[in-house]
């Protein structure tokens, strides 16, 4: 269950094309819930229409944003607020997976709660990092001064058109026309961002998980910080900075 910020959207979205069941939204003025599954375009169309998400027909309309944290879901996507989990309605979740899309929203002791409860919570220091990934990116892209396809787009087209030919002399057959268009279409900047960015985030994951289950580390943020700290050693060693 995720809000319908800018964040909130498009994790809801991004849930979708990978076969989940969005059961929840909120905003600032109020929440929909649905077990069934909510119509995420036509909850869009609704409040684009009548400014709110009262009066949607198809699920159940919650006037206190937050009373949605306490519906039933196996993951919950807090996207907006600092502290919006806390030790006074942390005991009421029934997510099995909270994914903190914004800077802190469970408080410390609601932590505790969620780790004794079995909770587990993808920390914001690596599920909120994507933008600070991307700028990485951009600093690096201006250091160049070399948009990232201009290496590699027509080495890319060329090997698509070997592929296509070769699929040919094998089958005998060549592919529909909008097929073909779309294999030879060579990626471009945002393409190569956007790969970037998901095999930067799997890779950190790993780095995150393999301690966790490995030292029985308590939790993943604790997990998270330690390979955070880790980092930060080994590069000051590397320097010379200490031992």
């Amino acid at each position: 269950m995720p809000g319908l910020g800018k964040v909130g959207l498009h994790a809801a979205l991004s849930a979708i094309e990978r076969d989940a069941v969005i059961v929840g939204v909120s905003v600032s003025d109020g929440a929909l819930y649905d077990e069934g599954g909510l119509d995420v375009e036509a909850v869009l169309l609704h409040r684009a229409k009548t400014g709110s998400l009262r009066g949607f027909q198809d699920a159940r309309y919650l006037a206190n944003p937050d009373a949605i944290l306490e519906e039933p879901c196996d993951v919950l996507i807090p996207c907006a607020l600092e502290h919006q989990i806390t030790a006074e309605n942390a005991p009421k979740l029934q997510a099995k997976v909270i994914v903190e899309a914004a800077n802190g929203p469970v408080d410390p002791q609601a932590d505790a709660i969620l780790r004794e409860a079995g909770t587990v919570v993808l920390p914001d220091i690596y599920a909120n990092a994507g933008g600070v990934v991307v700028s990485y990116f951009e600093w690096i892209k201006n250091l160049s001064h070399v948009s990232f396809e201009r290496m590699t787009r027509r080495y890319q087209q060329i090997s698509n058109n070997r592929i296509l030919d070769a699929i040919g002399r094998l089958t005998g057959k060549s592919l529909p026309p909008e097929e073909s268009a779309l294999l030879l279409q060579a990626p471009n900047e945002i393409d190569f961002v956007r790969t970037a960015l998901e095999n930067t985030m799997a890779i950190s994951y790993e780095k995150i998980r393999e301690p966790w289950k490995r030292r029985s580390l308590p939790d993943l943020r604790t997990a998270a910080y330690l390979g955070a700290i880790e980092s930060v050693a080994s590069a000051y060693a590397l320097d010379g900075i200490f031992p």
